[in-house]
């Protein structure tokens, strides 16, 4: 039998070209005993070498989101649906080894009972629930839906012991964000090829037209990078700029001073590239907020941040106009002929409250309006469900939908304590590089609030890495203040020493 994309074998077209464009494809080929006992071995493998390095599998994690789009579209598109679940495959033996077979010689975090973690377990034991919904028509499609919901959650209570200084978190982000370099260049080179340049293909199979944004009759390409499709690597350049930002005021060698602003440069470049007005918009009101909360707290800082920024600001600002005119030309042209982000904003808040007529208080079922629940259901034979009421696109309609109005009150009451917890951490924090990186939490938090996270497979990682920074940050600045009062106290023995000694 051909390999044919999954909505061609159980599907109607209309729904076979929503699969496609999130490049989920199976064949009943994909489940052959064979294939199937492949897949176990080399599943078996990968927990394996993450279980054996919990430390080295999560970091490892951030490196796979962005290269695994790579190997969908260009060297293992064979292999695409496995490649999707993988980094969730390294982050589950991580999760095996951290929390059901610890180093006894390991300090671990202590799960407290908190406010943070008492709303978080909440909204968890509350997506569990609707994984139940008869609804649904399979727990399985609730289960798919429940790892959409909680699957990256762990790693809150990990994060603090991930890294054990200061100095390797930033060793850690700085490494990461240097890695946006032949991201950002293979961006310039999609933007600048023609539109059905091998480079610019989405996952093959998929019937989408390459999506195209321009002006004056000419049309360029919305790169995707190193991603699957266009939708991951907005969420991506979004998280990076935030973290890239607190890492300009630390010291640093002159070589690491030039990689990171040219990753600053690729980062706005590849955002207009995008055509997209999220990753541009949230850059902009990261930058008022962030500069905005330094000067009101430390105007003296702002000063120095303002000599920093000049000299790169007159290198990019020719390069950027005169160098890539047209990419600005062509995103502004984008943003001028719609007109509906205000809409958009405002539907996003409101709409939910209107399906509360539609859902009851039970709503739809974790995972029904995800897209990957239409896949297993074709895939495994399941049952259809309940037909949804109404077709959506935003995040928050799509939660109110699948969990009611008390599913959704806990899933959005918990994420506006999280702005507030990461507010509050910022205000504790003494270390200015913490500092900076709770600040730069809460504004992502803030900005992104009703941007997609729980259907955003890549957005929902840094997520919740960024939440977080709600434990580690005050951890590491713990670690940091028993290493200082440790140094002090050799000195003060060390100049003992030396006073009793007969050179006293």
């Amino acid at each position: 039998m051909p390999h044919l994309p999954l909505g061609l074998v159980f599907f109607p077209p209309e729904v076979s070209q929503t699969l496609e464009s999130y490049g989920l494809f199976f064949t009943r080929e994909d489940f052959s005993l064979g294939t199937l006992l492949i897949g176990f071995i080399v599943l078996t493998i990968i927990i394996y070498f993450s279980f054996r390095d919990w430390r080295r599998a999560v970091k490892s994690v951030f490196f796979i989101l962005i290269f695994d789009g790579a190997l969908r579209k260009w060297v293992l598109p064979q292999a695409s649906e496995a490649l999707y679940f993988l980094k969730d495959f390294v982050l589950f033996g991580a999760y095996l080894r951290y929390y059901f077979y610890p180093n006894p010689d390991e300090p671990r975090h202590p799960l407290r009972n908190n406010f943070i973690t008492i709303l978080i377990l909440l909204a968890s034991g509350w997506c569990l629930f609707q994984a139940f919904n008869p609804r649904l028509g399979s727990v399985i499609v609730g289960l798919f839906g429940v790892k959409a919901y909680l699957f990256y959650i762990p790693m809150l209570w990990m994060l603090p012991t991930l890294f054990r200084s200061e100095e390797e978190l930033y060793i850690f982000l700085r490494n990461h964000l240097a890695m946006f370099i032949p991201v950002g260049i293979l961006g310039i080179v999609q933007f600048f090829s023609p539109i059905d340049s091998p480079i610019n293909q989405y996952i093959p199979g998929r019937n989408e037209p390459i999506a195209t944004f321009g002006f004056g009759g000419s049309f360029n390409v919305r790169i995707t990078g190193t991603f699957s499709y266009l939708n991951s690597y907005q969420g991506y350049l979004s998280s990076c700029f935030g973290l890239i930002i607190p890492l300009l005021s630390v010291p640093k060698s002159r070589r690491w001073q030039l990689i990171l602003y040219c990753t600053v440069f690729l980062l706005i470049l590849n955002s207009f590239m995008t055509g997209s007005r999220t990753p541009v918009i949230t850059a902009i009101l990261f930058l008022i907020g962030y500069f905005g909360m330094r000067a009101i707290n430390k105007p003296e800082n702002l000063l120095i941040w303002t000599g920093r920024l000049i000299p790169f600001a007159l290198v990019a600002g020719p390069i950027l106009w005169f160098g890539f005119r047209s990419v600005v030309e062509a995103f502004w042209a984008r943003v001028a002929s719609n007109s509906d982000l205000g809409s958009r904003i405002f539907l996003g808040f409101v709409g939910p409250f209107d399906l509360v007529s539609l859902t009851g208080l039970d709503g739809y079922g974790a995972g029904a309006t995800h897209v990957g629940g239409l896949s297993l259901r074709g895939a495994l034979g399941l049952a259809a469900g309940s037909p949804l009421p109404v077709d959506l696109e935003p995040e928050m309609g799509r939660v109110a939908l699948e969990l009611g109005p008390i599913g959704f009150m806990f899933w959005y009451g918990m994420r506006v304590a999280i702005i507030g917890a990461l507010l509050l951490t910022f205000f504790a924090l003494k270390r200015r590089f913490l500092r900076d990186l709770a600040l730069a939490g809460t504004l992502i938090h803030l900005i992104l609030f009703i941007s997609q996270m729980v259907f955003h497979n890549t957005f929902s990682l840094y997520y919740w890495f960024y939440t977080g920074f709600i434990f580690m940050l005050p951890w590491l600045e713990r670690v940091e203040n028993w290493r200082e009062q440790q140094r002090w106290y050799e000195q003060q023995q060390n100049y003992a020493d030396w006073s009793d000694s007969s050179y006293g």
